[in-house]
């Protein structure tokens, strides 16, 4: 079962934290771009927040599964930009047999810094 181009509708920007900092050394809040790629973007469940809050972890978390064609650049930390949502990226799954798709399990951002 191959990833279909028809799968990969919104386009993202995925970003790293920039590691500059100000004139007296304190790290600035910047984001660099990584790269700008297709997406599939999917909200998690109500079965999912129902299991989230038997896990204790709270309901108002929104987090969604973002599905990108294979990358191994893309790490925890990072975040992927949609229109003007921010989602933060919690974890990363790659399809490490297939080397087809990478998972980005991510939390949207209320605030964006």
């Amino acid at each position: 079962m191959g990833l279909n181009a028809g799968d990969l509708r919104r386009r993202v920007r995925i970003e790293r934290r920039g590691t500059g900092t100000d004139a007296i050394g304190q790290p600035l809040d910047t984001w660099e771009e990584v790269a700008t790629v297709w997406a599939d973007i999917r909200g998690f469940t109500g079965i999912g927040t129902i299991s989230r809050l038997q896990e204790g972890i709270p309901g108002s978390v929104e987090r969604y599964s973002i599905r990108i064609r294979y990358r191994e650049d893309v790490v925890a930390g990072m975040r992927v930009v949609h229109g003007g949502q921010v989602f933060e990226v919690r974890h990363v799954r790659m399809d490490f047999a297939g080397r087809e798709y990478t998972d980005l399990v991510c939390e949207l951002v209320t605030h964006a810094g």
